[in-house]
């Protein structure tokens, strides 16, 4: 008899606790190979493609697509054993990849997308799934809490849908939705002063949007930020990279320049290239720069992560910035890939809007937002002239330095950004 194996949700790293099913990539019936992907989920950080270390045939999967899982729920169950075919998947599995699932990630080889299906000689039903194992109750996840405790929800009082009683999200919604919730105990949240119109369409705030909402709602909350601001004759700079790309080579992009700039610009100023410990009460100033950047995606914003910029030079900054720029265009950016950061660029000018007072990255201490580059009237060398002019903004945490130095690193930004030569003396 097949022997029937069960995968569950890999920890996905990063402190995550729970993904999104957005596409299943077999079916009940279907043989798979060891390691071959069998499910894209959506965490709140990424697209990942889920491999299975078993290789058999698919006999039960746990959740539709839209359906939001907890690490270490059932994700499907899987026959290994007595058919010719699933010893041929697992032969091909074992040529074709290690057989060690990297927490999430899969290894370089997976890329088998193998549907076949086993044809029995007599009609015969998929292997049931079977039944959960006896244990302990997995640990809800801390989302789960928090709706829990924003909705004074006692969570002893819940009983769970998902495997072995768990609470799943959709419990603690359906708990707040009841309309006995009216007669919710004195420690409940009070009721807003105006109720919520009852038509309109609900957006459920979560995946990449839920996280975002999650981390401006903390920098809001926990940061004490202040915004500066200058406007650059940016004319010179868009001179320079006309330059540069004449003379051959790859191309450079403007966001290239200014990240460039602003790894100069934290050289001089580190105090912005932090982070501050509320436990400790301490400032910790980081020595390696690792740049993230605002994208805009299909699913939402996101940040990628830029590695050891202070390292980089405008043509490496430039492809780096190029490929983790397609891979958001893709939604094939890993965890990794947006982790990480500090100290984020964000470049609104492609939304053609001048200015903006931009949120700072929990937990970093400052983002620097750059409008669009258009020409507009400028005083230039005495005379009224028509120039390339850019705004810069300054979102600093005023924790970690006061306005004499945020004003210090916009006015070298926007030096830089003035005089292009002015690198020369960092570079």
């Amino acid at each position: 008899m097949p022997k029937v194996l069960e995968f569950k949700l890999p920890d996905l790293g990063e402190g995550l606790t729970e993904a999104e099913i957005v596409r299943w990539l077999v079916a009940v019936g279907d043989v798979v190979a060891v390691d071959q992907p069998v499910v894209e989920v959506e965490t709140a950080k990424a697209m990942v493609e889920v491999p299975c270390p078993y290789g058999g045939v698919v006999t039960a999967r746990f959740g539709e697509e839209g359906t939001e899982l907890p690490v270490g729920a059932p994700l499907l169950t899987v026959a290994v054993g007595t058919a010719a075919a699933v010893v041929e998947a697992e032969a091909a599995g074992a040529a074709e990849g290690s057989g060690n699932v990297l927490v999430g990630y899969g290894t370089a080889a997976a890329t088998t997308r193998r549907r076949s299906r086993i044809r029995p000689a007599t009609p015969t039903r998929p292997a049931a799934a079977p039944a959960p194992a006896k244990g302990p109750v997995p640990v809800i996840s801390p989302l789960v809490r928090r709706l829990a405790r924003e909705h004074g929800l006692d969570l002893r009082e819940l009983r769970g849908s998902g495997p072995e009683g768990l609470i799943l999200r959709a419990d603690v919604e359906s708990a707040v939705k009841a309309p006995d919730r009216a007669a919710a105990p004195a420690t409940a949240a009070p009721a807003p002063a105006v109720a919520p119109a009852s038509g309109g369409e609900r957006v459920a705030l979560r995946g990449i949007r839920g996280a975002v909402a999650d981390k401006l709602s903390r920098s809001r909350t926990e940061i004490p930020d202040a915004t500066c601001w200058v406007d650059a004759d940016a004319t010179e700079l868009m001179a320079a990279r006309a330059a540069m790309n004449a003379a051959g080579g790859p191309k450079v992009s403007v966001l290239a320049l200014l990240a460039r700039i602003c790894t100069a610009a934290l050289t001089r100023f580190p105090e912005l290239n932090s982070t501050v410990d509320v436990a400790a009460r301490e400032i910790v100033r980081l020595p390696e720069v690792h740049l993230g950047f605002a994208a805009q995606t299909e699913r939402g914003l996101v940040v990628p992560v830029v590695r050891d910029a202070h390292t980089r030079n405008v043509d490496s900054l430039g492809a780096e910035l190029a490929r983790l720029t397609e891979a958001a265009r893709t939604a094939t950016l890993t965890p990794a890939d947006l982790t990480g950061g500090t100290f984020t660029l964000n470049n609104y000018g492609v939304f053609g809007v001048d200015g903006s007072t931009p949120i700072i990255n929990h937990p970093e201490a400052a983002m620097l937002g750059v409008g669009r580059i258009i020409p507009k009237p400028w005083v230039y060398e005495g005379e009224l002239a028509v120039r390339q002019v850019v705004q810069l903004s300054l979102t600093f945490d005023h924790r970690v330095c006061d306005g004499g130095t945020a004003g210090g690193f916009l006015r070298y930004v926007a030096d830089c950004v003035e005089h292009p030569a002015v690198l020369l003396r960092t570079s």
